[in-house]
Order: C-alpha cells, then structure tokens, then sequence
C-alpha cells in the first residue's frame, strides 16, 4: 500500500453502488531472492455484488451470469460443482469463521471468463456490515495443478486504518513451483472504490522474497468499455496462464529448481491476528506464528 498525505480510504470513496464494474489495470511480480526477477502486464478485473447478480446480467449485451457470452461470470468458478449460489457459499465460510450476523453485502474481484475461458490465480472476496464497513476478507487462491484453497480473515480493530487493509497469513498452500511452503502472506488492499490495490508481500523468515501487486481503476461495465478493453487485451485468460508458464521457464532458466508438489490442504482456512483458528475441517489445528 502505497503511502500518501491523508486517507487512502477516505479519497478512494465508498464501495461501488454498481451492481458490476470493471477495474482495468496492471498486475506487477516482483522476485528479490534467491535471484532477481521482474514483469508486469496489462489486465482487467470485474467486481460483482453477489446480491445481484440478475441485475448484473442485464448490464450488457455482451455480459453474461452463469451463461457463455463474451464477457461473463460463473458461480461454479468459485463454488465448484457443489450447486450452491455462491453467496449461500461465502455465508457459510463467514459463519463457520465466526461472523455475529450475514454480512449485509459482498462484492467479489476476480477475472470474468472471455469466450468461456477463465483462470483466476487469486479472487477477493468483501464482506460488508450494514453501513459499509468491512468485516472480513477472503482470499480464494488458485494454482495451475487444477486445485484451490481459501482464506478467510475476520476484519479485526487493528485490520484496517486510513490507509486501508494489513492482514497476514501463513502459506498453507501450494501455488510456485519455484518457493516453498515456510513463507508468510502479507496483505496490503486498498479495497474497491474509484480504484482498487492489491500488494501481496510473500515472506520468508529472513524477508520478502516475492511482492505482487494489482492496482486498477473504476470503469462502468457497459458494451463499449468491454469491447475496447477485450481488444486491447484479447486472450486475458490465455495471457494469464501462458504468462505464469513462461515467466516459470525464465526462473528455470536463472537457475530456480523444482520444489515438489504436498499434498493439498483442506479447502478453507480461518486466520485472526495472523494466527489460524480451529474450525470444523481440523480437530489439532496448526496454528501459524503470531501477527508481527
């Protein structure tokens, strides 16, 4: 999170009334260790209220929920085949994470499919009380083996401040094939208004070894935004996947080796104060270190 003279929140403005939105941006990956290694490229992200996702589905021609279309949205992308709606879903991570009452509103980040195709390393979910505060965030994490793992993280009083969210987490799953699993996540989240920030900081018990950011701005989800912004970046999907491969191969080639794949963690985890909280999935929960 970047600093600057009086609030980031407060410039940023409140959540988007917006039913969707797009944020069209830069994603940047930074190495410092054990070699360097730098890229960024142009994307677009969509917000969605999950509330209302009907009204959503009217907002262009060329959207689509949970139907093939240029640009669109699937609740099966984040919920798998279990056929739930997908705030049914996030309601029940929050409650078993120890949510007092339904959030009032939840708006998720992630990439939409282009022409059917999708792959979101990383989707964020905020949850929302009754007069726009957050009350949690959940960070929903991919890796190309074809598996997925979440985070959910209460908003706790030390959670947030003018400048916006600090959340951490230990690493409990796999995602590199070039680090391991002895790392801590460091959040930093400007959370959506007229822009959006994400800057992730990967630690090891020497320093950061990785920081990857998002940073995009407000644009209104209508059919000539969506038409510029997919043919000025036309295989999104394709760019993210194949990019993640390629920039791979280019840490092989620096000299990086290849860290065996664990075994999967349980789908969900629940963190407060950095550290991991029982819930149903566990009966002896590792708990991860204390918040620094």
């Amino acid at each position: 999170m970047r600093g600057s003279s009086g609030s980031d929140m407060i410039r940023n403005g409140t959540p988007p009334q917006d039913a969707a939105i797009l944020y069209a941006g830069q994603v940047m990956h930074q190495r410092m260790k054990p070699v360097g290694h730098r890229f960024t490229y142009d994307v677009f992200s969509l917000m969605i209220d999950l509330d209302r996702l009907a009204e959503a589905d009217r907002s262009s021609s060329v959207f689509s929920v949970n139907r093939r279309n240029l640009l669109s949205f699937h609740e099966k992308d984040h919920t798998g085949q279990s056929g739930m709606p997908l705030r049914a879903y996030v309601d029940q991570m929050l409650q078993e994470a120890g949510l007092r009452s339904r959030a009032a509103r939840v708006l998720l980040v992630c990439y939409p499919r282009i022409l059917g195709f999708v792959f979101n390393p990383l989707a964020v979910y905020y949850a929302y009380d009754e007069n726009d505060g957050l009350c949690a965030m959940v960070y929903e994490v991919r890796n190309t083996f074809g598996e997925q793992h979440t985070y959910v993280c209460p908003i706790g009083p030390e959670d947030i401040s003018d400048a916006g969210v600090r959340q951490q987490c230990d690493k409990i799953f796999h995602v590199s094939p070039f680090i391991p699993m002895a790392m801590r996540y460091q959040f930093r989240m400007l959370p959506p208004g007229r822009e959006i920030r994400w800057r992730i900081l990967e630690t090891d018990k020497d320093g950061p070894l990785l920081a990857a950011t998002f940073s995009g701005v407000w644009t209104p989800l209508k059919t000539g935004q969506i038409l510029r912004l997919v043919a000025r970046i036309p295989h999104l999907t394709f760019k993210i996947v194949a990019g993640i491969h390629w920039e791979a191969l280019k840490l092989w080639i620096k000299g990086m080796r290849y860290i065996p794949r664990p075994e999967a963690p349980a789908p969900t985890s629940i963190w407060r104060n950095g550290r991991r909280q029982p819930h149903g999935f566990y009966d002896k929960p590792k708990v991860g270190a204390p918040a620094e």
